[in-house]
């Protein structure tokens, strides 16, 4: 008896240091997500879009005339990509940059660009730092039109096959000595590199013109066939324009031509607005489902709802690291998910009750109404899960921020009713159903005999 009141003792030290050790990950947590959300210069804020931090939305328009449809959506992922970069290296956080097509609209097929850029309402700002990343073109020198300007054939060579640009320098002999002339010297991919050599060679004694944002920098005479895919950019730069043209050039050009077709700034105001009714409705919400736990399964619903407070800091922990995005969709993920850990613990505490009334000790009736809940509480929150990457997959900007909140959501609640719940109801007194006093008040209700 004594070695197993001591192996007793020593399994309840045990769980309660779990459940101490749970509870202080909980207040770190709460310190965490406070000390972020009130510091201005937090490393880890909150991210919010569009809807909820005003901003800018830009719509482009891409001309796709004279490109074959099956290569449109490449060259299409290849724009959004470079945009998408560009507006990273300037500092512009949290951009969206998606791809829309129109092309049942009318007879021509119509490509659309739409750039999010919360946080910047200032629209010329955002025009401009779009507008910095330019489209290279070569075309060959045809002939001269009726007024006797050149006319430049295209040869399908562009900065979609750009790999990189450096400014180097290039001695000059002159009258005044040697002097150092600013260049850029690009190199093609593999793809580029052939089509390059191509057109060299088949070209030879040509003049191939090297156009930038659609005005002439360069037009160099093709001496021979060019292979290794390099070339070289001049155009009496001056030493910063040469660099700002590399860097440019770098960050990406842009293999489609593109024009503005609409700008709109959306206000922070309806943002704030957002933020303000969620919050107050989250706090509404989480108490009366605080209530309801634990004015039906007392004790346990207590300690369910501490459990739903740490998933709820563990969920804003992971928005704030990953970071996530939140717009007002999201919000509404968030809430849905929170619905879902509510029912996790409400299947566990109805098998829970069934083996408390059939005579189990309450730490014994809850280990096995976590073994019995499990299939459903697995079940269920796989079906949420699988249908969070559907919509993820799938759906538009706002359907892929809702679906990857909820999805966080449904693997935080798992953890949530696992860890967590069966942590803390495991550090509770054991109670038999047929006992009176104190304790078995607090195991009643729900949890009491018939």
């Amino acid at each position: 008896m004594d070695v197993k009141e001591s192996n007793t003792g020593s399994q309840t030290v045990i769980r309660i240091f779990y459940a101490l050790v749970t509870l202080a990950v909980g207040c770190g947590l709460a310190f965490f997500v406070y000390g972020n959300v009130t510091n201005e210069d937090a490393k880890f804020p909150f991210k919010l879009g569009l809807d909820l931090a005003g901003g800018s939305h830009l719509i482009y328009e891409a001309d796709v005339s004279g490109i074959a449809p099956e290569d449109v959506p490449e060259l299409m992922n290849v724009l959004r990509d470079v945009i998408e970069r560009r507006i990273n290296v300037f500092g512009v956080s949290e951009p969206i940059v998606r791809v829309e097509s129109s092309s049942f609209v009318s007879s021509e097929r119509a490509e659309r660009l739409v750039v999010e850029l919360p946080g910047v309402t200032d629209v010329a700002e955002a025009v401009a730092e779009i507008g910095k990343t330019p489209l290279l073109e070569f075309r060959l020198l045809v002939s001269a039109d009726s007024d006797g300007n050149p006319t430049y054939a295209d040869t399908g060579l562009t900065g979609r096959y750009l790999e990189s640009a450096q400014l180097q320098f290039v001695g000059q002999s002159g009258q005044g000595g040697l002097s150092n002339e600013p260049i850029v010297a690009i190199a093609f991919n593999d793809e580029g590199a052939k089509l390059f050599e191509e057109i060299t060679r088949e070209n030879v004694g040509e003049t191939l013109a090297i156009f930038l944002d659609g005005a002439l920098i360069s037009a160099p005479r093709i001496n021979e066939a060019i292979m290794g895919g390099e070339a070289v950019i001049s155009g009496n730069f001056e030493p910063d324009e040469a660099r700002d043209l590399a860097e440019n050039l770098n960050f990406g050009a842009l293999p489609v031509p593109i024009s503005l077709v609409s700008t709109q700034t959306i206000d922070a105001t309806l943002g704030v607005g957002v933020i303000e009714q969620s919050y107050i409705a989250g706090i509404i919400g989480f108490a009366l489902i605080a209530s309801f736990l634990i004015l039906w399964y007392r004790l346990p619903g207590f300690v369910a709802g501490v459990a739903l407070l740490i998933y709820v800091l563990v969920n804003l922990a992971v928005f704030m690291i990953v970071p996530v995005t939140l717009t007002a969709a999201g919000l509404a993920g968030f809430v849905l998910s929170l619905g879902m850990a509510v029912d996790a613990n409400v299947l566990v505490f109805e098998r829970m009750k069934e083996e408390y009334r059939a005579g189990r000790k309450s730490r014994a009736a809850a280990d096995e109404g976590f073994r019995r809940a499990w299939s459903a509480i697995r079940d269920g929150n796989i079906t949420g899960l699988i249908s969070a990457v559907i919509l993820f997959w799938f759906g538009t900007a706002m359907i892929k921020g809702f679906a990857l909140v909820l999805g966080i959501g449904i693997i935080v609640s798992v953890l949530s009713a696992i860890l967590i719940t069966r942590t803390l109801l495991r550090a509770l007194p054991d109670v038999a159903s047929e006992s009176s006093g104190f304790w078995s008040f607090l195991f009643g209700c729900g949890l009491g005999k018939r």
